[in-house]
């Protein structure tokens, strides 16, 4: 049975409504269970009480939205993935890695390693697990034309031979027991081939344009999970870019926090339906009353710090290295780690 037939299950969703849902990235009934009557009103050209009922009969259909104990809370979170950034300091910082289903927020100034952070994860989250890896494919949307596959090939390159091999296996670039080597230019270069071709790129052209790829990226990212490499990173680069740009002044700042705050739950919504990490990294202004400390305070308020799960700080130190600091978590406390930014890759100190 298609989704599209599956829908038609629901009351007051017919052939035409099915196919609006389908398009705009609503093909399952968890799908639809935890849209507003806005959304789906807006995407099906139907009205807010219609939208309501289909919305709550998703809910019935799916098991959604009631209470469950803690220890089914703790089951189901023993299915989350931990996405390693292959240096060990910043690893144990996150209590293994960056989280499936949540959200972690990169930010710092200009030139402290943001962009590094979401290519490399781009490529670690394509290795084996044993090697840090969710053996999955990665969404980049590129705000701030930032991405580059010359930097891909570069981080591919730079592993170690032993997850060179073992990623060869799982490209299905070599056969598991062959005797081949790693460092062979040919192997490498379709090793490369491959991570490229497993890395969805999109670049939001403004804030409108940012919002709506967010949405097919959830539209990809569902249709993945039955595939041998399904969607386990969603990486924005930058998050406040455009918002930032498009909305000056005081007088529009309540616009933009409003369409921000969307925005973000776009994002993790993509994150709780597709156990799937989302990093975004984020800019930061300079706050001339702070008299002691880092005067650099993030972009975005206490809607992106509400929102995000994990908050990490990125900021300069000597030559190549850079000082990771976690500033918010759940269940971790807060901590400092120290990486390089080398050709390879991020490596330890």
């Amino acid at each position: 049975m298609s989704a599209s037939e599956d829908l038609e299950e629901l009351p007051g969703v017919g052939p035409a409504t099915a196919e609006k849902l389908e398009d705009n990235g609503y093909d399952s009934y968890q799908g639809i269970a935890v849209a507003s009557p806005g959304e789906l009103s807006n995407t099906a050209d139907i009205g807010e009480s219609s939208a309501a009922d289909i919305i709550q009969a998703a809910r019935e259909a799916a098991d959604i939205g009631g209470f469950e104990t803690g220890s089914t809370v703790l089951e189901r979170r023993e299915q989350i993935g931990k996405l390693s950034w292959g240096v060990d300091e910043v690893d144990d910082l996150l209590g293994g890695g960056v989280e499936t289903q949540s959200i972690t927020e990169v930010y710092g100034e200009f030139g402290a390693g943001k962009s590094q952070v979401t290519h490399q994860l781009s490529v670690n989250v394509q290795l084996p697990a044993e090697h840090g890896g969710l053996e999955g494919s990665a969404i980049f949307v590129d705000s701030e034309d930032t991405f580059r596959p010359e930097r891909i090939e570069q981080m591919v390159k730079g592993l170690a031979d032993e997850v060179l091999a073992d990623t060869m296996v799982l490209h299905g670039i070599v056969e598991e027991g062959d005797d081949a080597d790693p460092t062979d230019e040919d192997l490498l270069d379709d090793l490369v081939a491959s991570v490229l071709e497993k890395i969805h790129v999109a670049k939001a052209f403004n804030s409108n344009h940012q919002i709506l790829l967010a949405e097919k990226a959830q539209e990809i990212a569902s249709e993945s999970q039955d595939e041998e490499f399904p969607v386990r990173l969603l990486a924005v680069d930058s998050l406040t870019a455009h918002f930032r740009a498009e909305y000056v002044g005081r007088g529009e700042l309540a616009d933009r926090q409003q369409k921000l705050n969307k925005h973000l739950h776009d994002l993790m919504r993509v994150g709780d339906l597709n156990n799937t990490a989302v990093v975004v990294t984020n800019q930061v202004a300079s706050n001339p009353d702070s008299f002691f400390g880092d005067p650099t305070q993030p972009i975005g308020g206490n809607i992106l710090g509400h929102t995000s799960t994990f908050r990490m700080y990125l900021r300069k130190s000597k030559g190549n290295k850079r000082i990771v600091k976690l500033v918010d978590a759940p269940n971790l406390p807060d901590g400092e780690g120290v990486m390089r930014v080398e050709e390879d890759g991020l490596l330890n100190e």
